[in-house]
């Protein structure tokens, strides 16, 4: 069913650049709508031990950090709605966001959707995420110091993690199905000079071993169809990211990978629609990040809505 009422700013997205968005956006009598999803909080609920978000000395694991924001965000009055959203129409304002159940219009939209790690799609893996599996060495690899760890992939994300961890770990093994680096080269003579970084080429990992933690990977060579067991006490899945940007389907100017592409911190090339976290930065990718990124969008809404006339409730202009 479609509603009539035009809201002010829907935020879609309920990780930490969305709900630092509502937050901002609500004090400043916003009165945001959050469609967080069906599976709301972003890629923090998935993980275990955060110990880098200020304000936690002792360190938090991630859902119970998400909850806190998100009822965080509630103490401000953010409205939630549980649904993914389907599609947009950012042709004109007010914007149209249909989701799985009805349509709502708004006259302002930050995007805060975030991005989703390309994992290798094996059940033992999916089984021990947060258990020595992880796809952020920044957020997970302190708690692999003086440890044996494998890094998978070749190109500049899995460098930068190899890289990263080379500098707290006893031994770090790179696993990469070709026989040469897509690495840029600065980047592949920065890992190749660390003493305690070794290479296994033309290897897939078909399974990641251990009950319940990581102990170990099975690995497979692509060319002689070989198999061996490689011991480790966790891995890191450095394959990429994908933005979770799908729904948009040509309504906002993407980047080649399908990320939102800016100006000005957070502006999309529509007036009038935002964006906040990593649905636009394929760098850092950290939740204190996309808080900070959600604080300032939600200001540029507030100036945008400040110098356009707001309508009125029922009314399409």
């Amino acid at each position: 069913m479609e509603n009539s009422k035009i809201e002010k700013l829907i935020i879609i997205g309920s990780g930490p650049a969305g709900l630092t968005a509502a937050i901002y956006a609500a004090r400043g009598s916003l009165e945001p709508l959050v469609i967080a999803g069906r599976e709301a909080g972003g890629q923090l609920t998935l993980t275990t031990d955060v110990d880098d978000f200020p304000g936690f000395e002792e360190g938090i694991q991630g859902p119970e950090l998400m909850t806190k924001i998100r009822k965080q965000a509630e103490r401000f009055n953010t409205r939630f709605i549980s649904e993914n959203v389907t599609s947009v129409d950012f042709s004109k304002p007010p914007f149209v966001i249909k989701t799985e159940t009805g349509v709502l219009k708004a006259r302002a939209v930050i995007i805060a959707t975030g991005a989703s790690a390309k994992w290798l799609d094996l059940e033992s893996e999916q089984k021990l995420r947060g258990k020595g599996v992880s796809a952020c060495a920044v957020c997970d690899g302190f708690f692999f110091k003086g440890k044996t760890v494998a890094v998978v992939g070749g190109g500049d994300t899995a460098m930068r993690e190899v890289n990263y961890l080379s500098k707290l770990c006893k031994q770090v093994t790179v696993i990469h199905r070709r026989a040469e680096l897509r690495a840029q080269p600065a980047l592949q003579e920065l890992v190749k000079a660390k003493s305690n970084v070794d290479f296994i080429w033309n290897s897939a990992v078909i399974e990641v071993l251990g009950q319940e933690k990581v102990t170990g990977l099975k690995i497979k060579n692509t060319q002689t169809g070989e198999i061996s067991e490689l011991p480790v006490d966790g891995v890191f899945v450095a394959i990429g990211h994908q933005p979770n940007t799908g729904f948009l389907d040509g309504q906002l100017k993407l980047d080649e990978k399908g990320y939102i592409e800016v100006e000005n911190e957070t502006k999309t090339n529509i007036p009038g629609v935002f964006v906040a976290g990593d649905a636009a930065d394929h760098r850092y990718r950290q939740a204190v990040t996309a808080a900070g990124a959600g604080c300032k969008a939600a200001f540029d809404v507030e100036e945008y809505l400040e110098h356009i006339q707001l309508p009125t409730e029922g009314n399409g202009m």
